[in-house]
């Protein structure tokens, strides 16, 4: 009898849950979990996870002090969320969660390296090792030298709102552990461009990119590690089957669940070994030539920080109103 497409994809690849909501790991038992603003914010708006909110800003509130501000118990509330849920997270999976740096320091690498360095005290203080964490950075060349730091730190990086071979390669020069390229972001751009409905799954612009920067990776031994995330279709995940790592939504793990049938390896680390790939020199202004000439990936990191941004400050607006709903209650006491 045929295995599903979800265990066979668990033969040759490592699945990670792409989902802030810990209800849906516990059900899919993935390896590794990754969240982002955008996943944080949604979990945060859950009645189940209410506690994980209220908990996080009352001990906000206390370490404070008397006479704390409202902003200043939302800040640090705010900085300790995503760990909250990534301590949640790391109970059930035995692998690693990745968390985010604030979006808006995408462009600050000394501020993105002292905040990693903050997330991994926090970790480290709940007794979980930094070996479980992977701090989630975007792919700008100021992210990118924050990495380089902070791994020789042994703090691993998942860089991410990765669109372009450009990012790709200087992620791997400065030895980071893991890059999360966007397919279904990289389809959005292009059905848009185009005005192209859909496109076939081997011809998907997203699959393509992925594509490439894997064989690149694997033809001139990079040991940073590939995830494809943010998929529209099934098709994109299928079409990737023996990439390092694939984050998928819980929506397409219950899909691959449910479907029987063949899942055959399109990725192959010994193949692209043997292809004819030109190696490209990384440098700042290399990285800023061709991120420019790159109109789709030039677009979608503006758009991903602009939107992960948008995220957090809807996370500090609910965190505030939350607030004061308990001070509120609290008098009422």
């Amino acid at each position: 009898m045929s295995k599903n497409l979800l265990e066979q994809l668990r033969s040759m690849t490592v699945v990670v849950a792409d989902t802030g909501d810990i209800q849906q790991i516990e059900k899919f038992k993935p390896q590794d979990a990754t969240t982002n603003p955008s996943l944080i914010t949604a979990a945060a708006q859950m009645p189940e996870y209410q506690g994980i909110v209220d908990d996080t800003l009352a001990q906000a509130q206390k370490d404070a002090g008397a006479g704390a501000t409202q902003a200043t118990i939302v800040k640090m509330a705010f900085e300790r969320l995503a760990v909250a849920f990534g301590l949640k997270i790391l109970q059930i999976i035995p692998g690693r969660v990745s968390t985010e740096v604030d979006a808006r320091l995408s462009y600050d690498t000394e501020a993105t390296v002292n905040t990693a360095r903050e997330i991994i005290k926090q970790y480290e203080e709940k007794g979980v090792s930094r070996e479980r964490v992977l701090i989630k950075i975007a792919s700008t060349w100021e992210g990118i030298k924050a990495a380089e730091i902070l791994e020789k730190e042994g703090i691993h990086c998942n860089l991410t709102l990765l669109f372009g071979l450009h990012q790709a390669i200087a992620c791997a020069e400065a030895g980071t552990t893991l890059i999360s390229p966007f397919v279904g972001r990289i389809l959005d751009w292009y059905k848009k461009d185009t005005g192209k409905d859909s496109y076939p799954a081997a011809e998907d612009p997203g699959v393509l990119s992925v594509t490439t920067i894997y064989n690149y990776y694997k033809k001139f031994g990079y040991k940073t590690e590939v995830m494809g995330a943010s998929f529209r279709n099934l098709g994109e995940i299928t079409e990737l089957a023996g990439c390092d790592l694939l984050t998928i939504s819980p929506k397409f793990l219950a899909e691959l669940q449910d479907t029987i049938g063949e899942l055959p390896r399109k990725l192959d680390a010994n193949k692209a070994e043997a292809m004819d790939i030109e190696k490209i020199s990384m440098d700042k202004a290399t990285f800023e030539k061709m991120h420019a000439e790159d109109k789709m990936a030039f677009d979608k990191l503006d758009e991903g920080i602009k939107g992960f941004t948008k995220a957090l400050e809807d996370l500090e607006k609910l965190l505030a109103e939350r607030l004061a709903n308990l001070d509120g209650e609290a008098k009422v006491a």
